[in-house]
């Protein structure tokens, strides 16, 4: 029953993302999957259309340099995805003939690719059977089957056996419930103020029926971000996106007023390759 509300319910209120649409590729789901990783869509939106446009293929976009992607990559936050995608992209086009590949296994061989992308890559991109499994399916499965008010920590296995058990037989119709169900958690079953009185499976859900309780386990604290490294990172990557030279130390120094966080945080750029030291001591973004 909930399976088959969620598809009706899909097919008429899906938001209309570009990576959704019947042209895309299974490498451009790859990009938005990487993209997509704690970054909301409206972000993503503008910066997958160019990317695509730019680098339409892994052999477009393995040829790129380092410095160009991370440049595109923009304020998307955590470039080292960029990087790790980049690295994919090569594996894909010298050992995959310029094709994603349509198994786990060798999803999950990619740099940056682990269980929840290879699977939304093999549902979303090539149109198979699989278990996509986020934070929003996991919170979806736990109100509506389980009747809890949130998912708690993640259980990998039970959390993929659970998702399975809701999944048809039949390739096509699986990958879309898939996507049903993630749509679902993101805009109507959401972790706040879900909209029940909108859900398509309101009859059907079990939290409903069990008055709705509260969830009283562990949660995950909300992180920060003023004031913290990922912030400083961001302002010192944004002084090498912005340079067409390579810039001195003081013009990095000024970005950021903590000399020892700001040290750091360099430091941390350079040993994750997001940034490299020429050898008259100026900084640039890697080639």
């Amino acid at each position: 029953m909930l399976p088959g509300l969620v598809l009706d319910w899909f097919r008429t209120h899906a938001r209309d993302l570009p990576w959704r649409r019947p042209d895309t590729t299974p490498w451009g789901v790859l990009v938005s999957e990487f993209m997509l990783q704690q970054t909301p869509v409206a972000r993503v939106e503008p910066i997958w259309t160019d990317w695509m446009a730019r680098w339409p293929t892994p052999s477009a976009f393995a040829a790129a340099s380092r410095a160009d992607v991370l440049r595109a990559w923009g304020k998307l936050g955590y470039p080292r995805r960029a990087l790790r995608l980049h690295a994919a992209a090569a594996v894909i086009a010298t050992e995959h003939g310029d094709a994603v590949p349509a198994d786990v296994d060798e999803l999950e061989a990619l740099p940056g690719v682990g269980s929840y992308t290879a699977r939304a890559v093999l549902a979303f991109g090539h149109g198979r059977r699989a278990p996509v499994v986020d934070t929003n399916v996991r919170r979806v499965v736990a109100r509506a089957v389980h009747g809890a008010g949130d998912a708690g920590p993640a259980r990998t296995r039970a959390d993929l056996a659970d998702v399975d058990a809701l999944l048809p037989a039949d390739d096509a119709t699986a990958a879309v419930l898939s996507a049903g169900l993630m749509e679902l958690g993101a805009v109507v079953c959401t972790a706040r103020a879900p909209r029940c009185g909108d859900c398509p499976v309101i009859a059907a859900c079990a939290w409903q029926a069990a008055g709705r309780p509260a969830y009283d386990g562990p949660r995950k604290a909300a992180q920060g971000f003023a004031g913290t490294d990922r912030q400083v990172r961001g302002r010192l990557l944004d002084v090498l996106r912005a340079a067409t030279d390579p810039v001195d130390r003081a013009t990095l120094d000024a970005a950021w007023s903590d000399a020892a966080q700001r040290d750091r945080c360099l430091h941390s750029l350079l040993v994750d390759g997001l940034a490299e030291q020429h050898d008259d001591g100026r900084f640039a973004l890697p080639v």
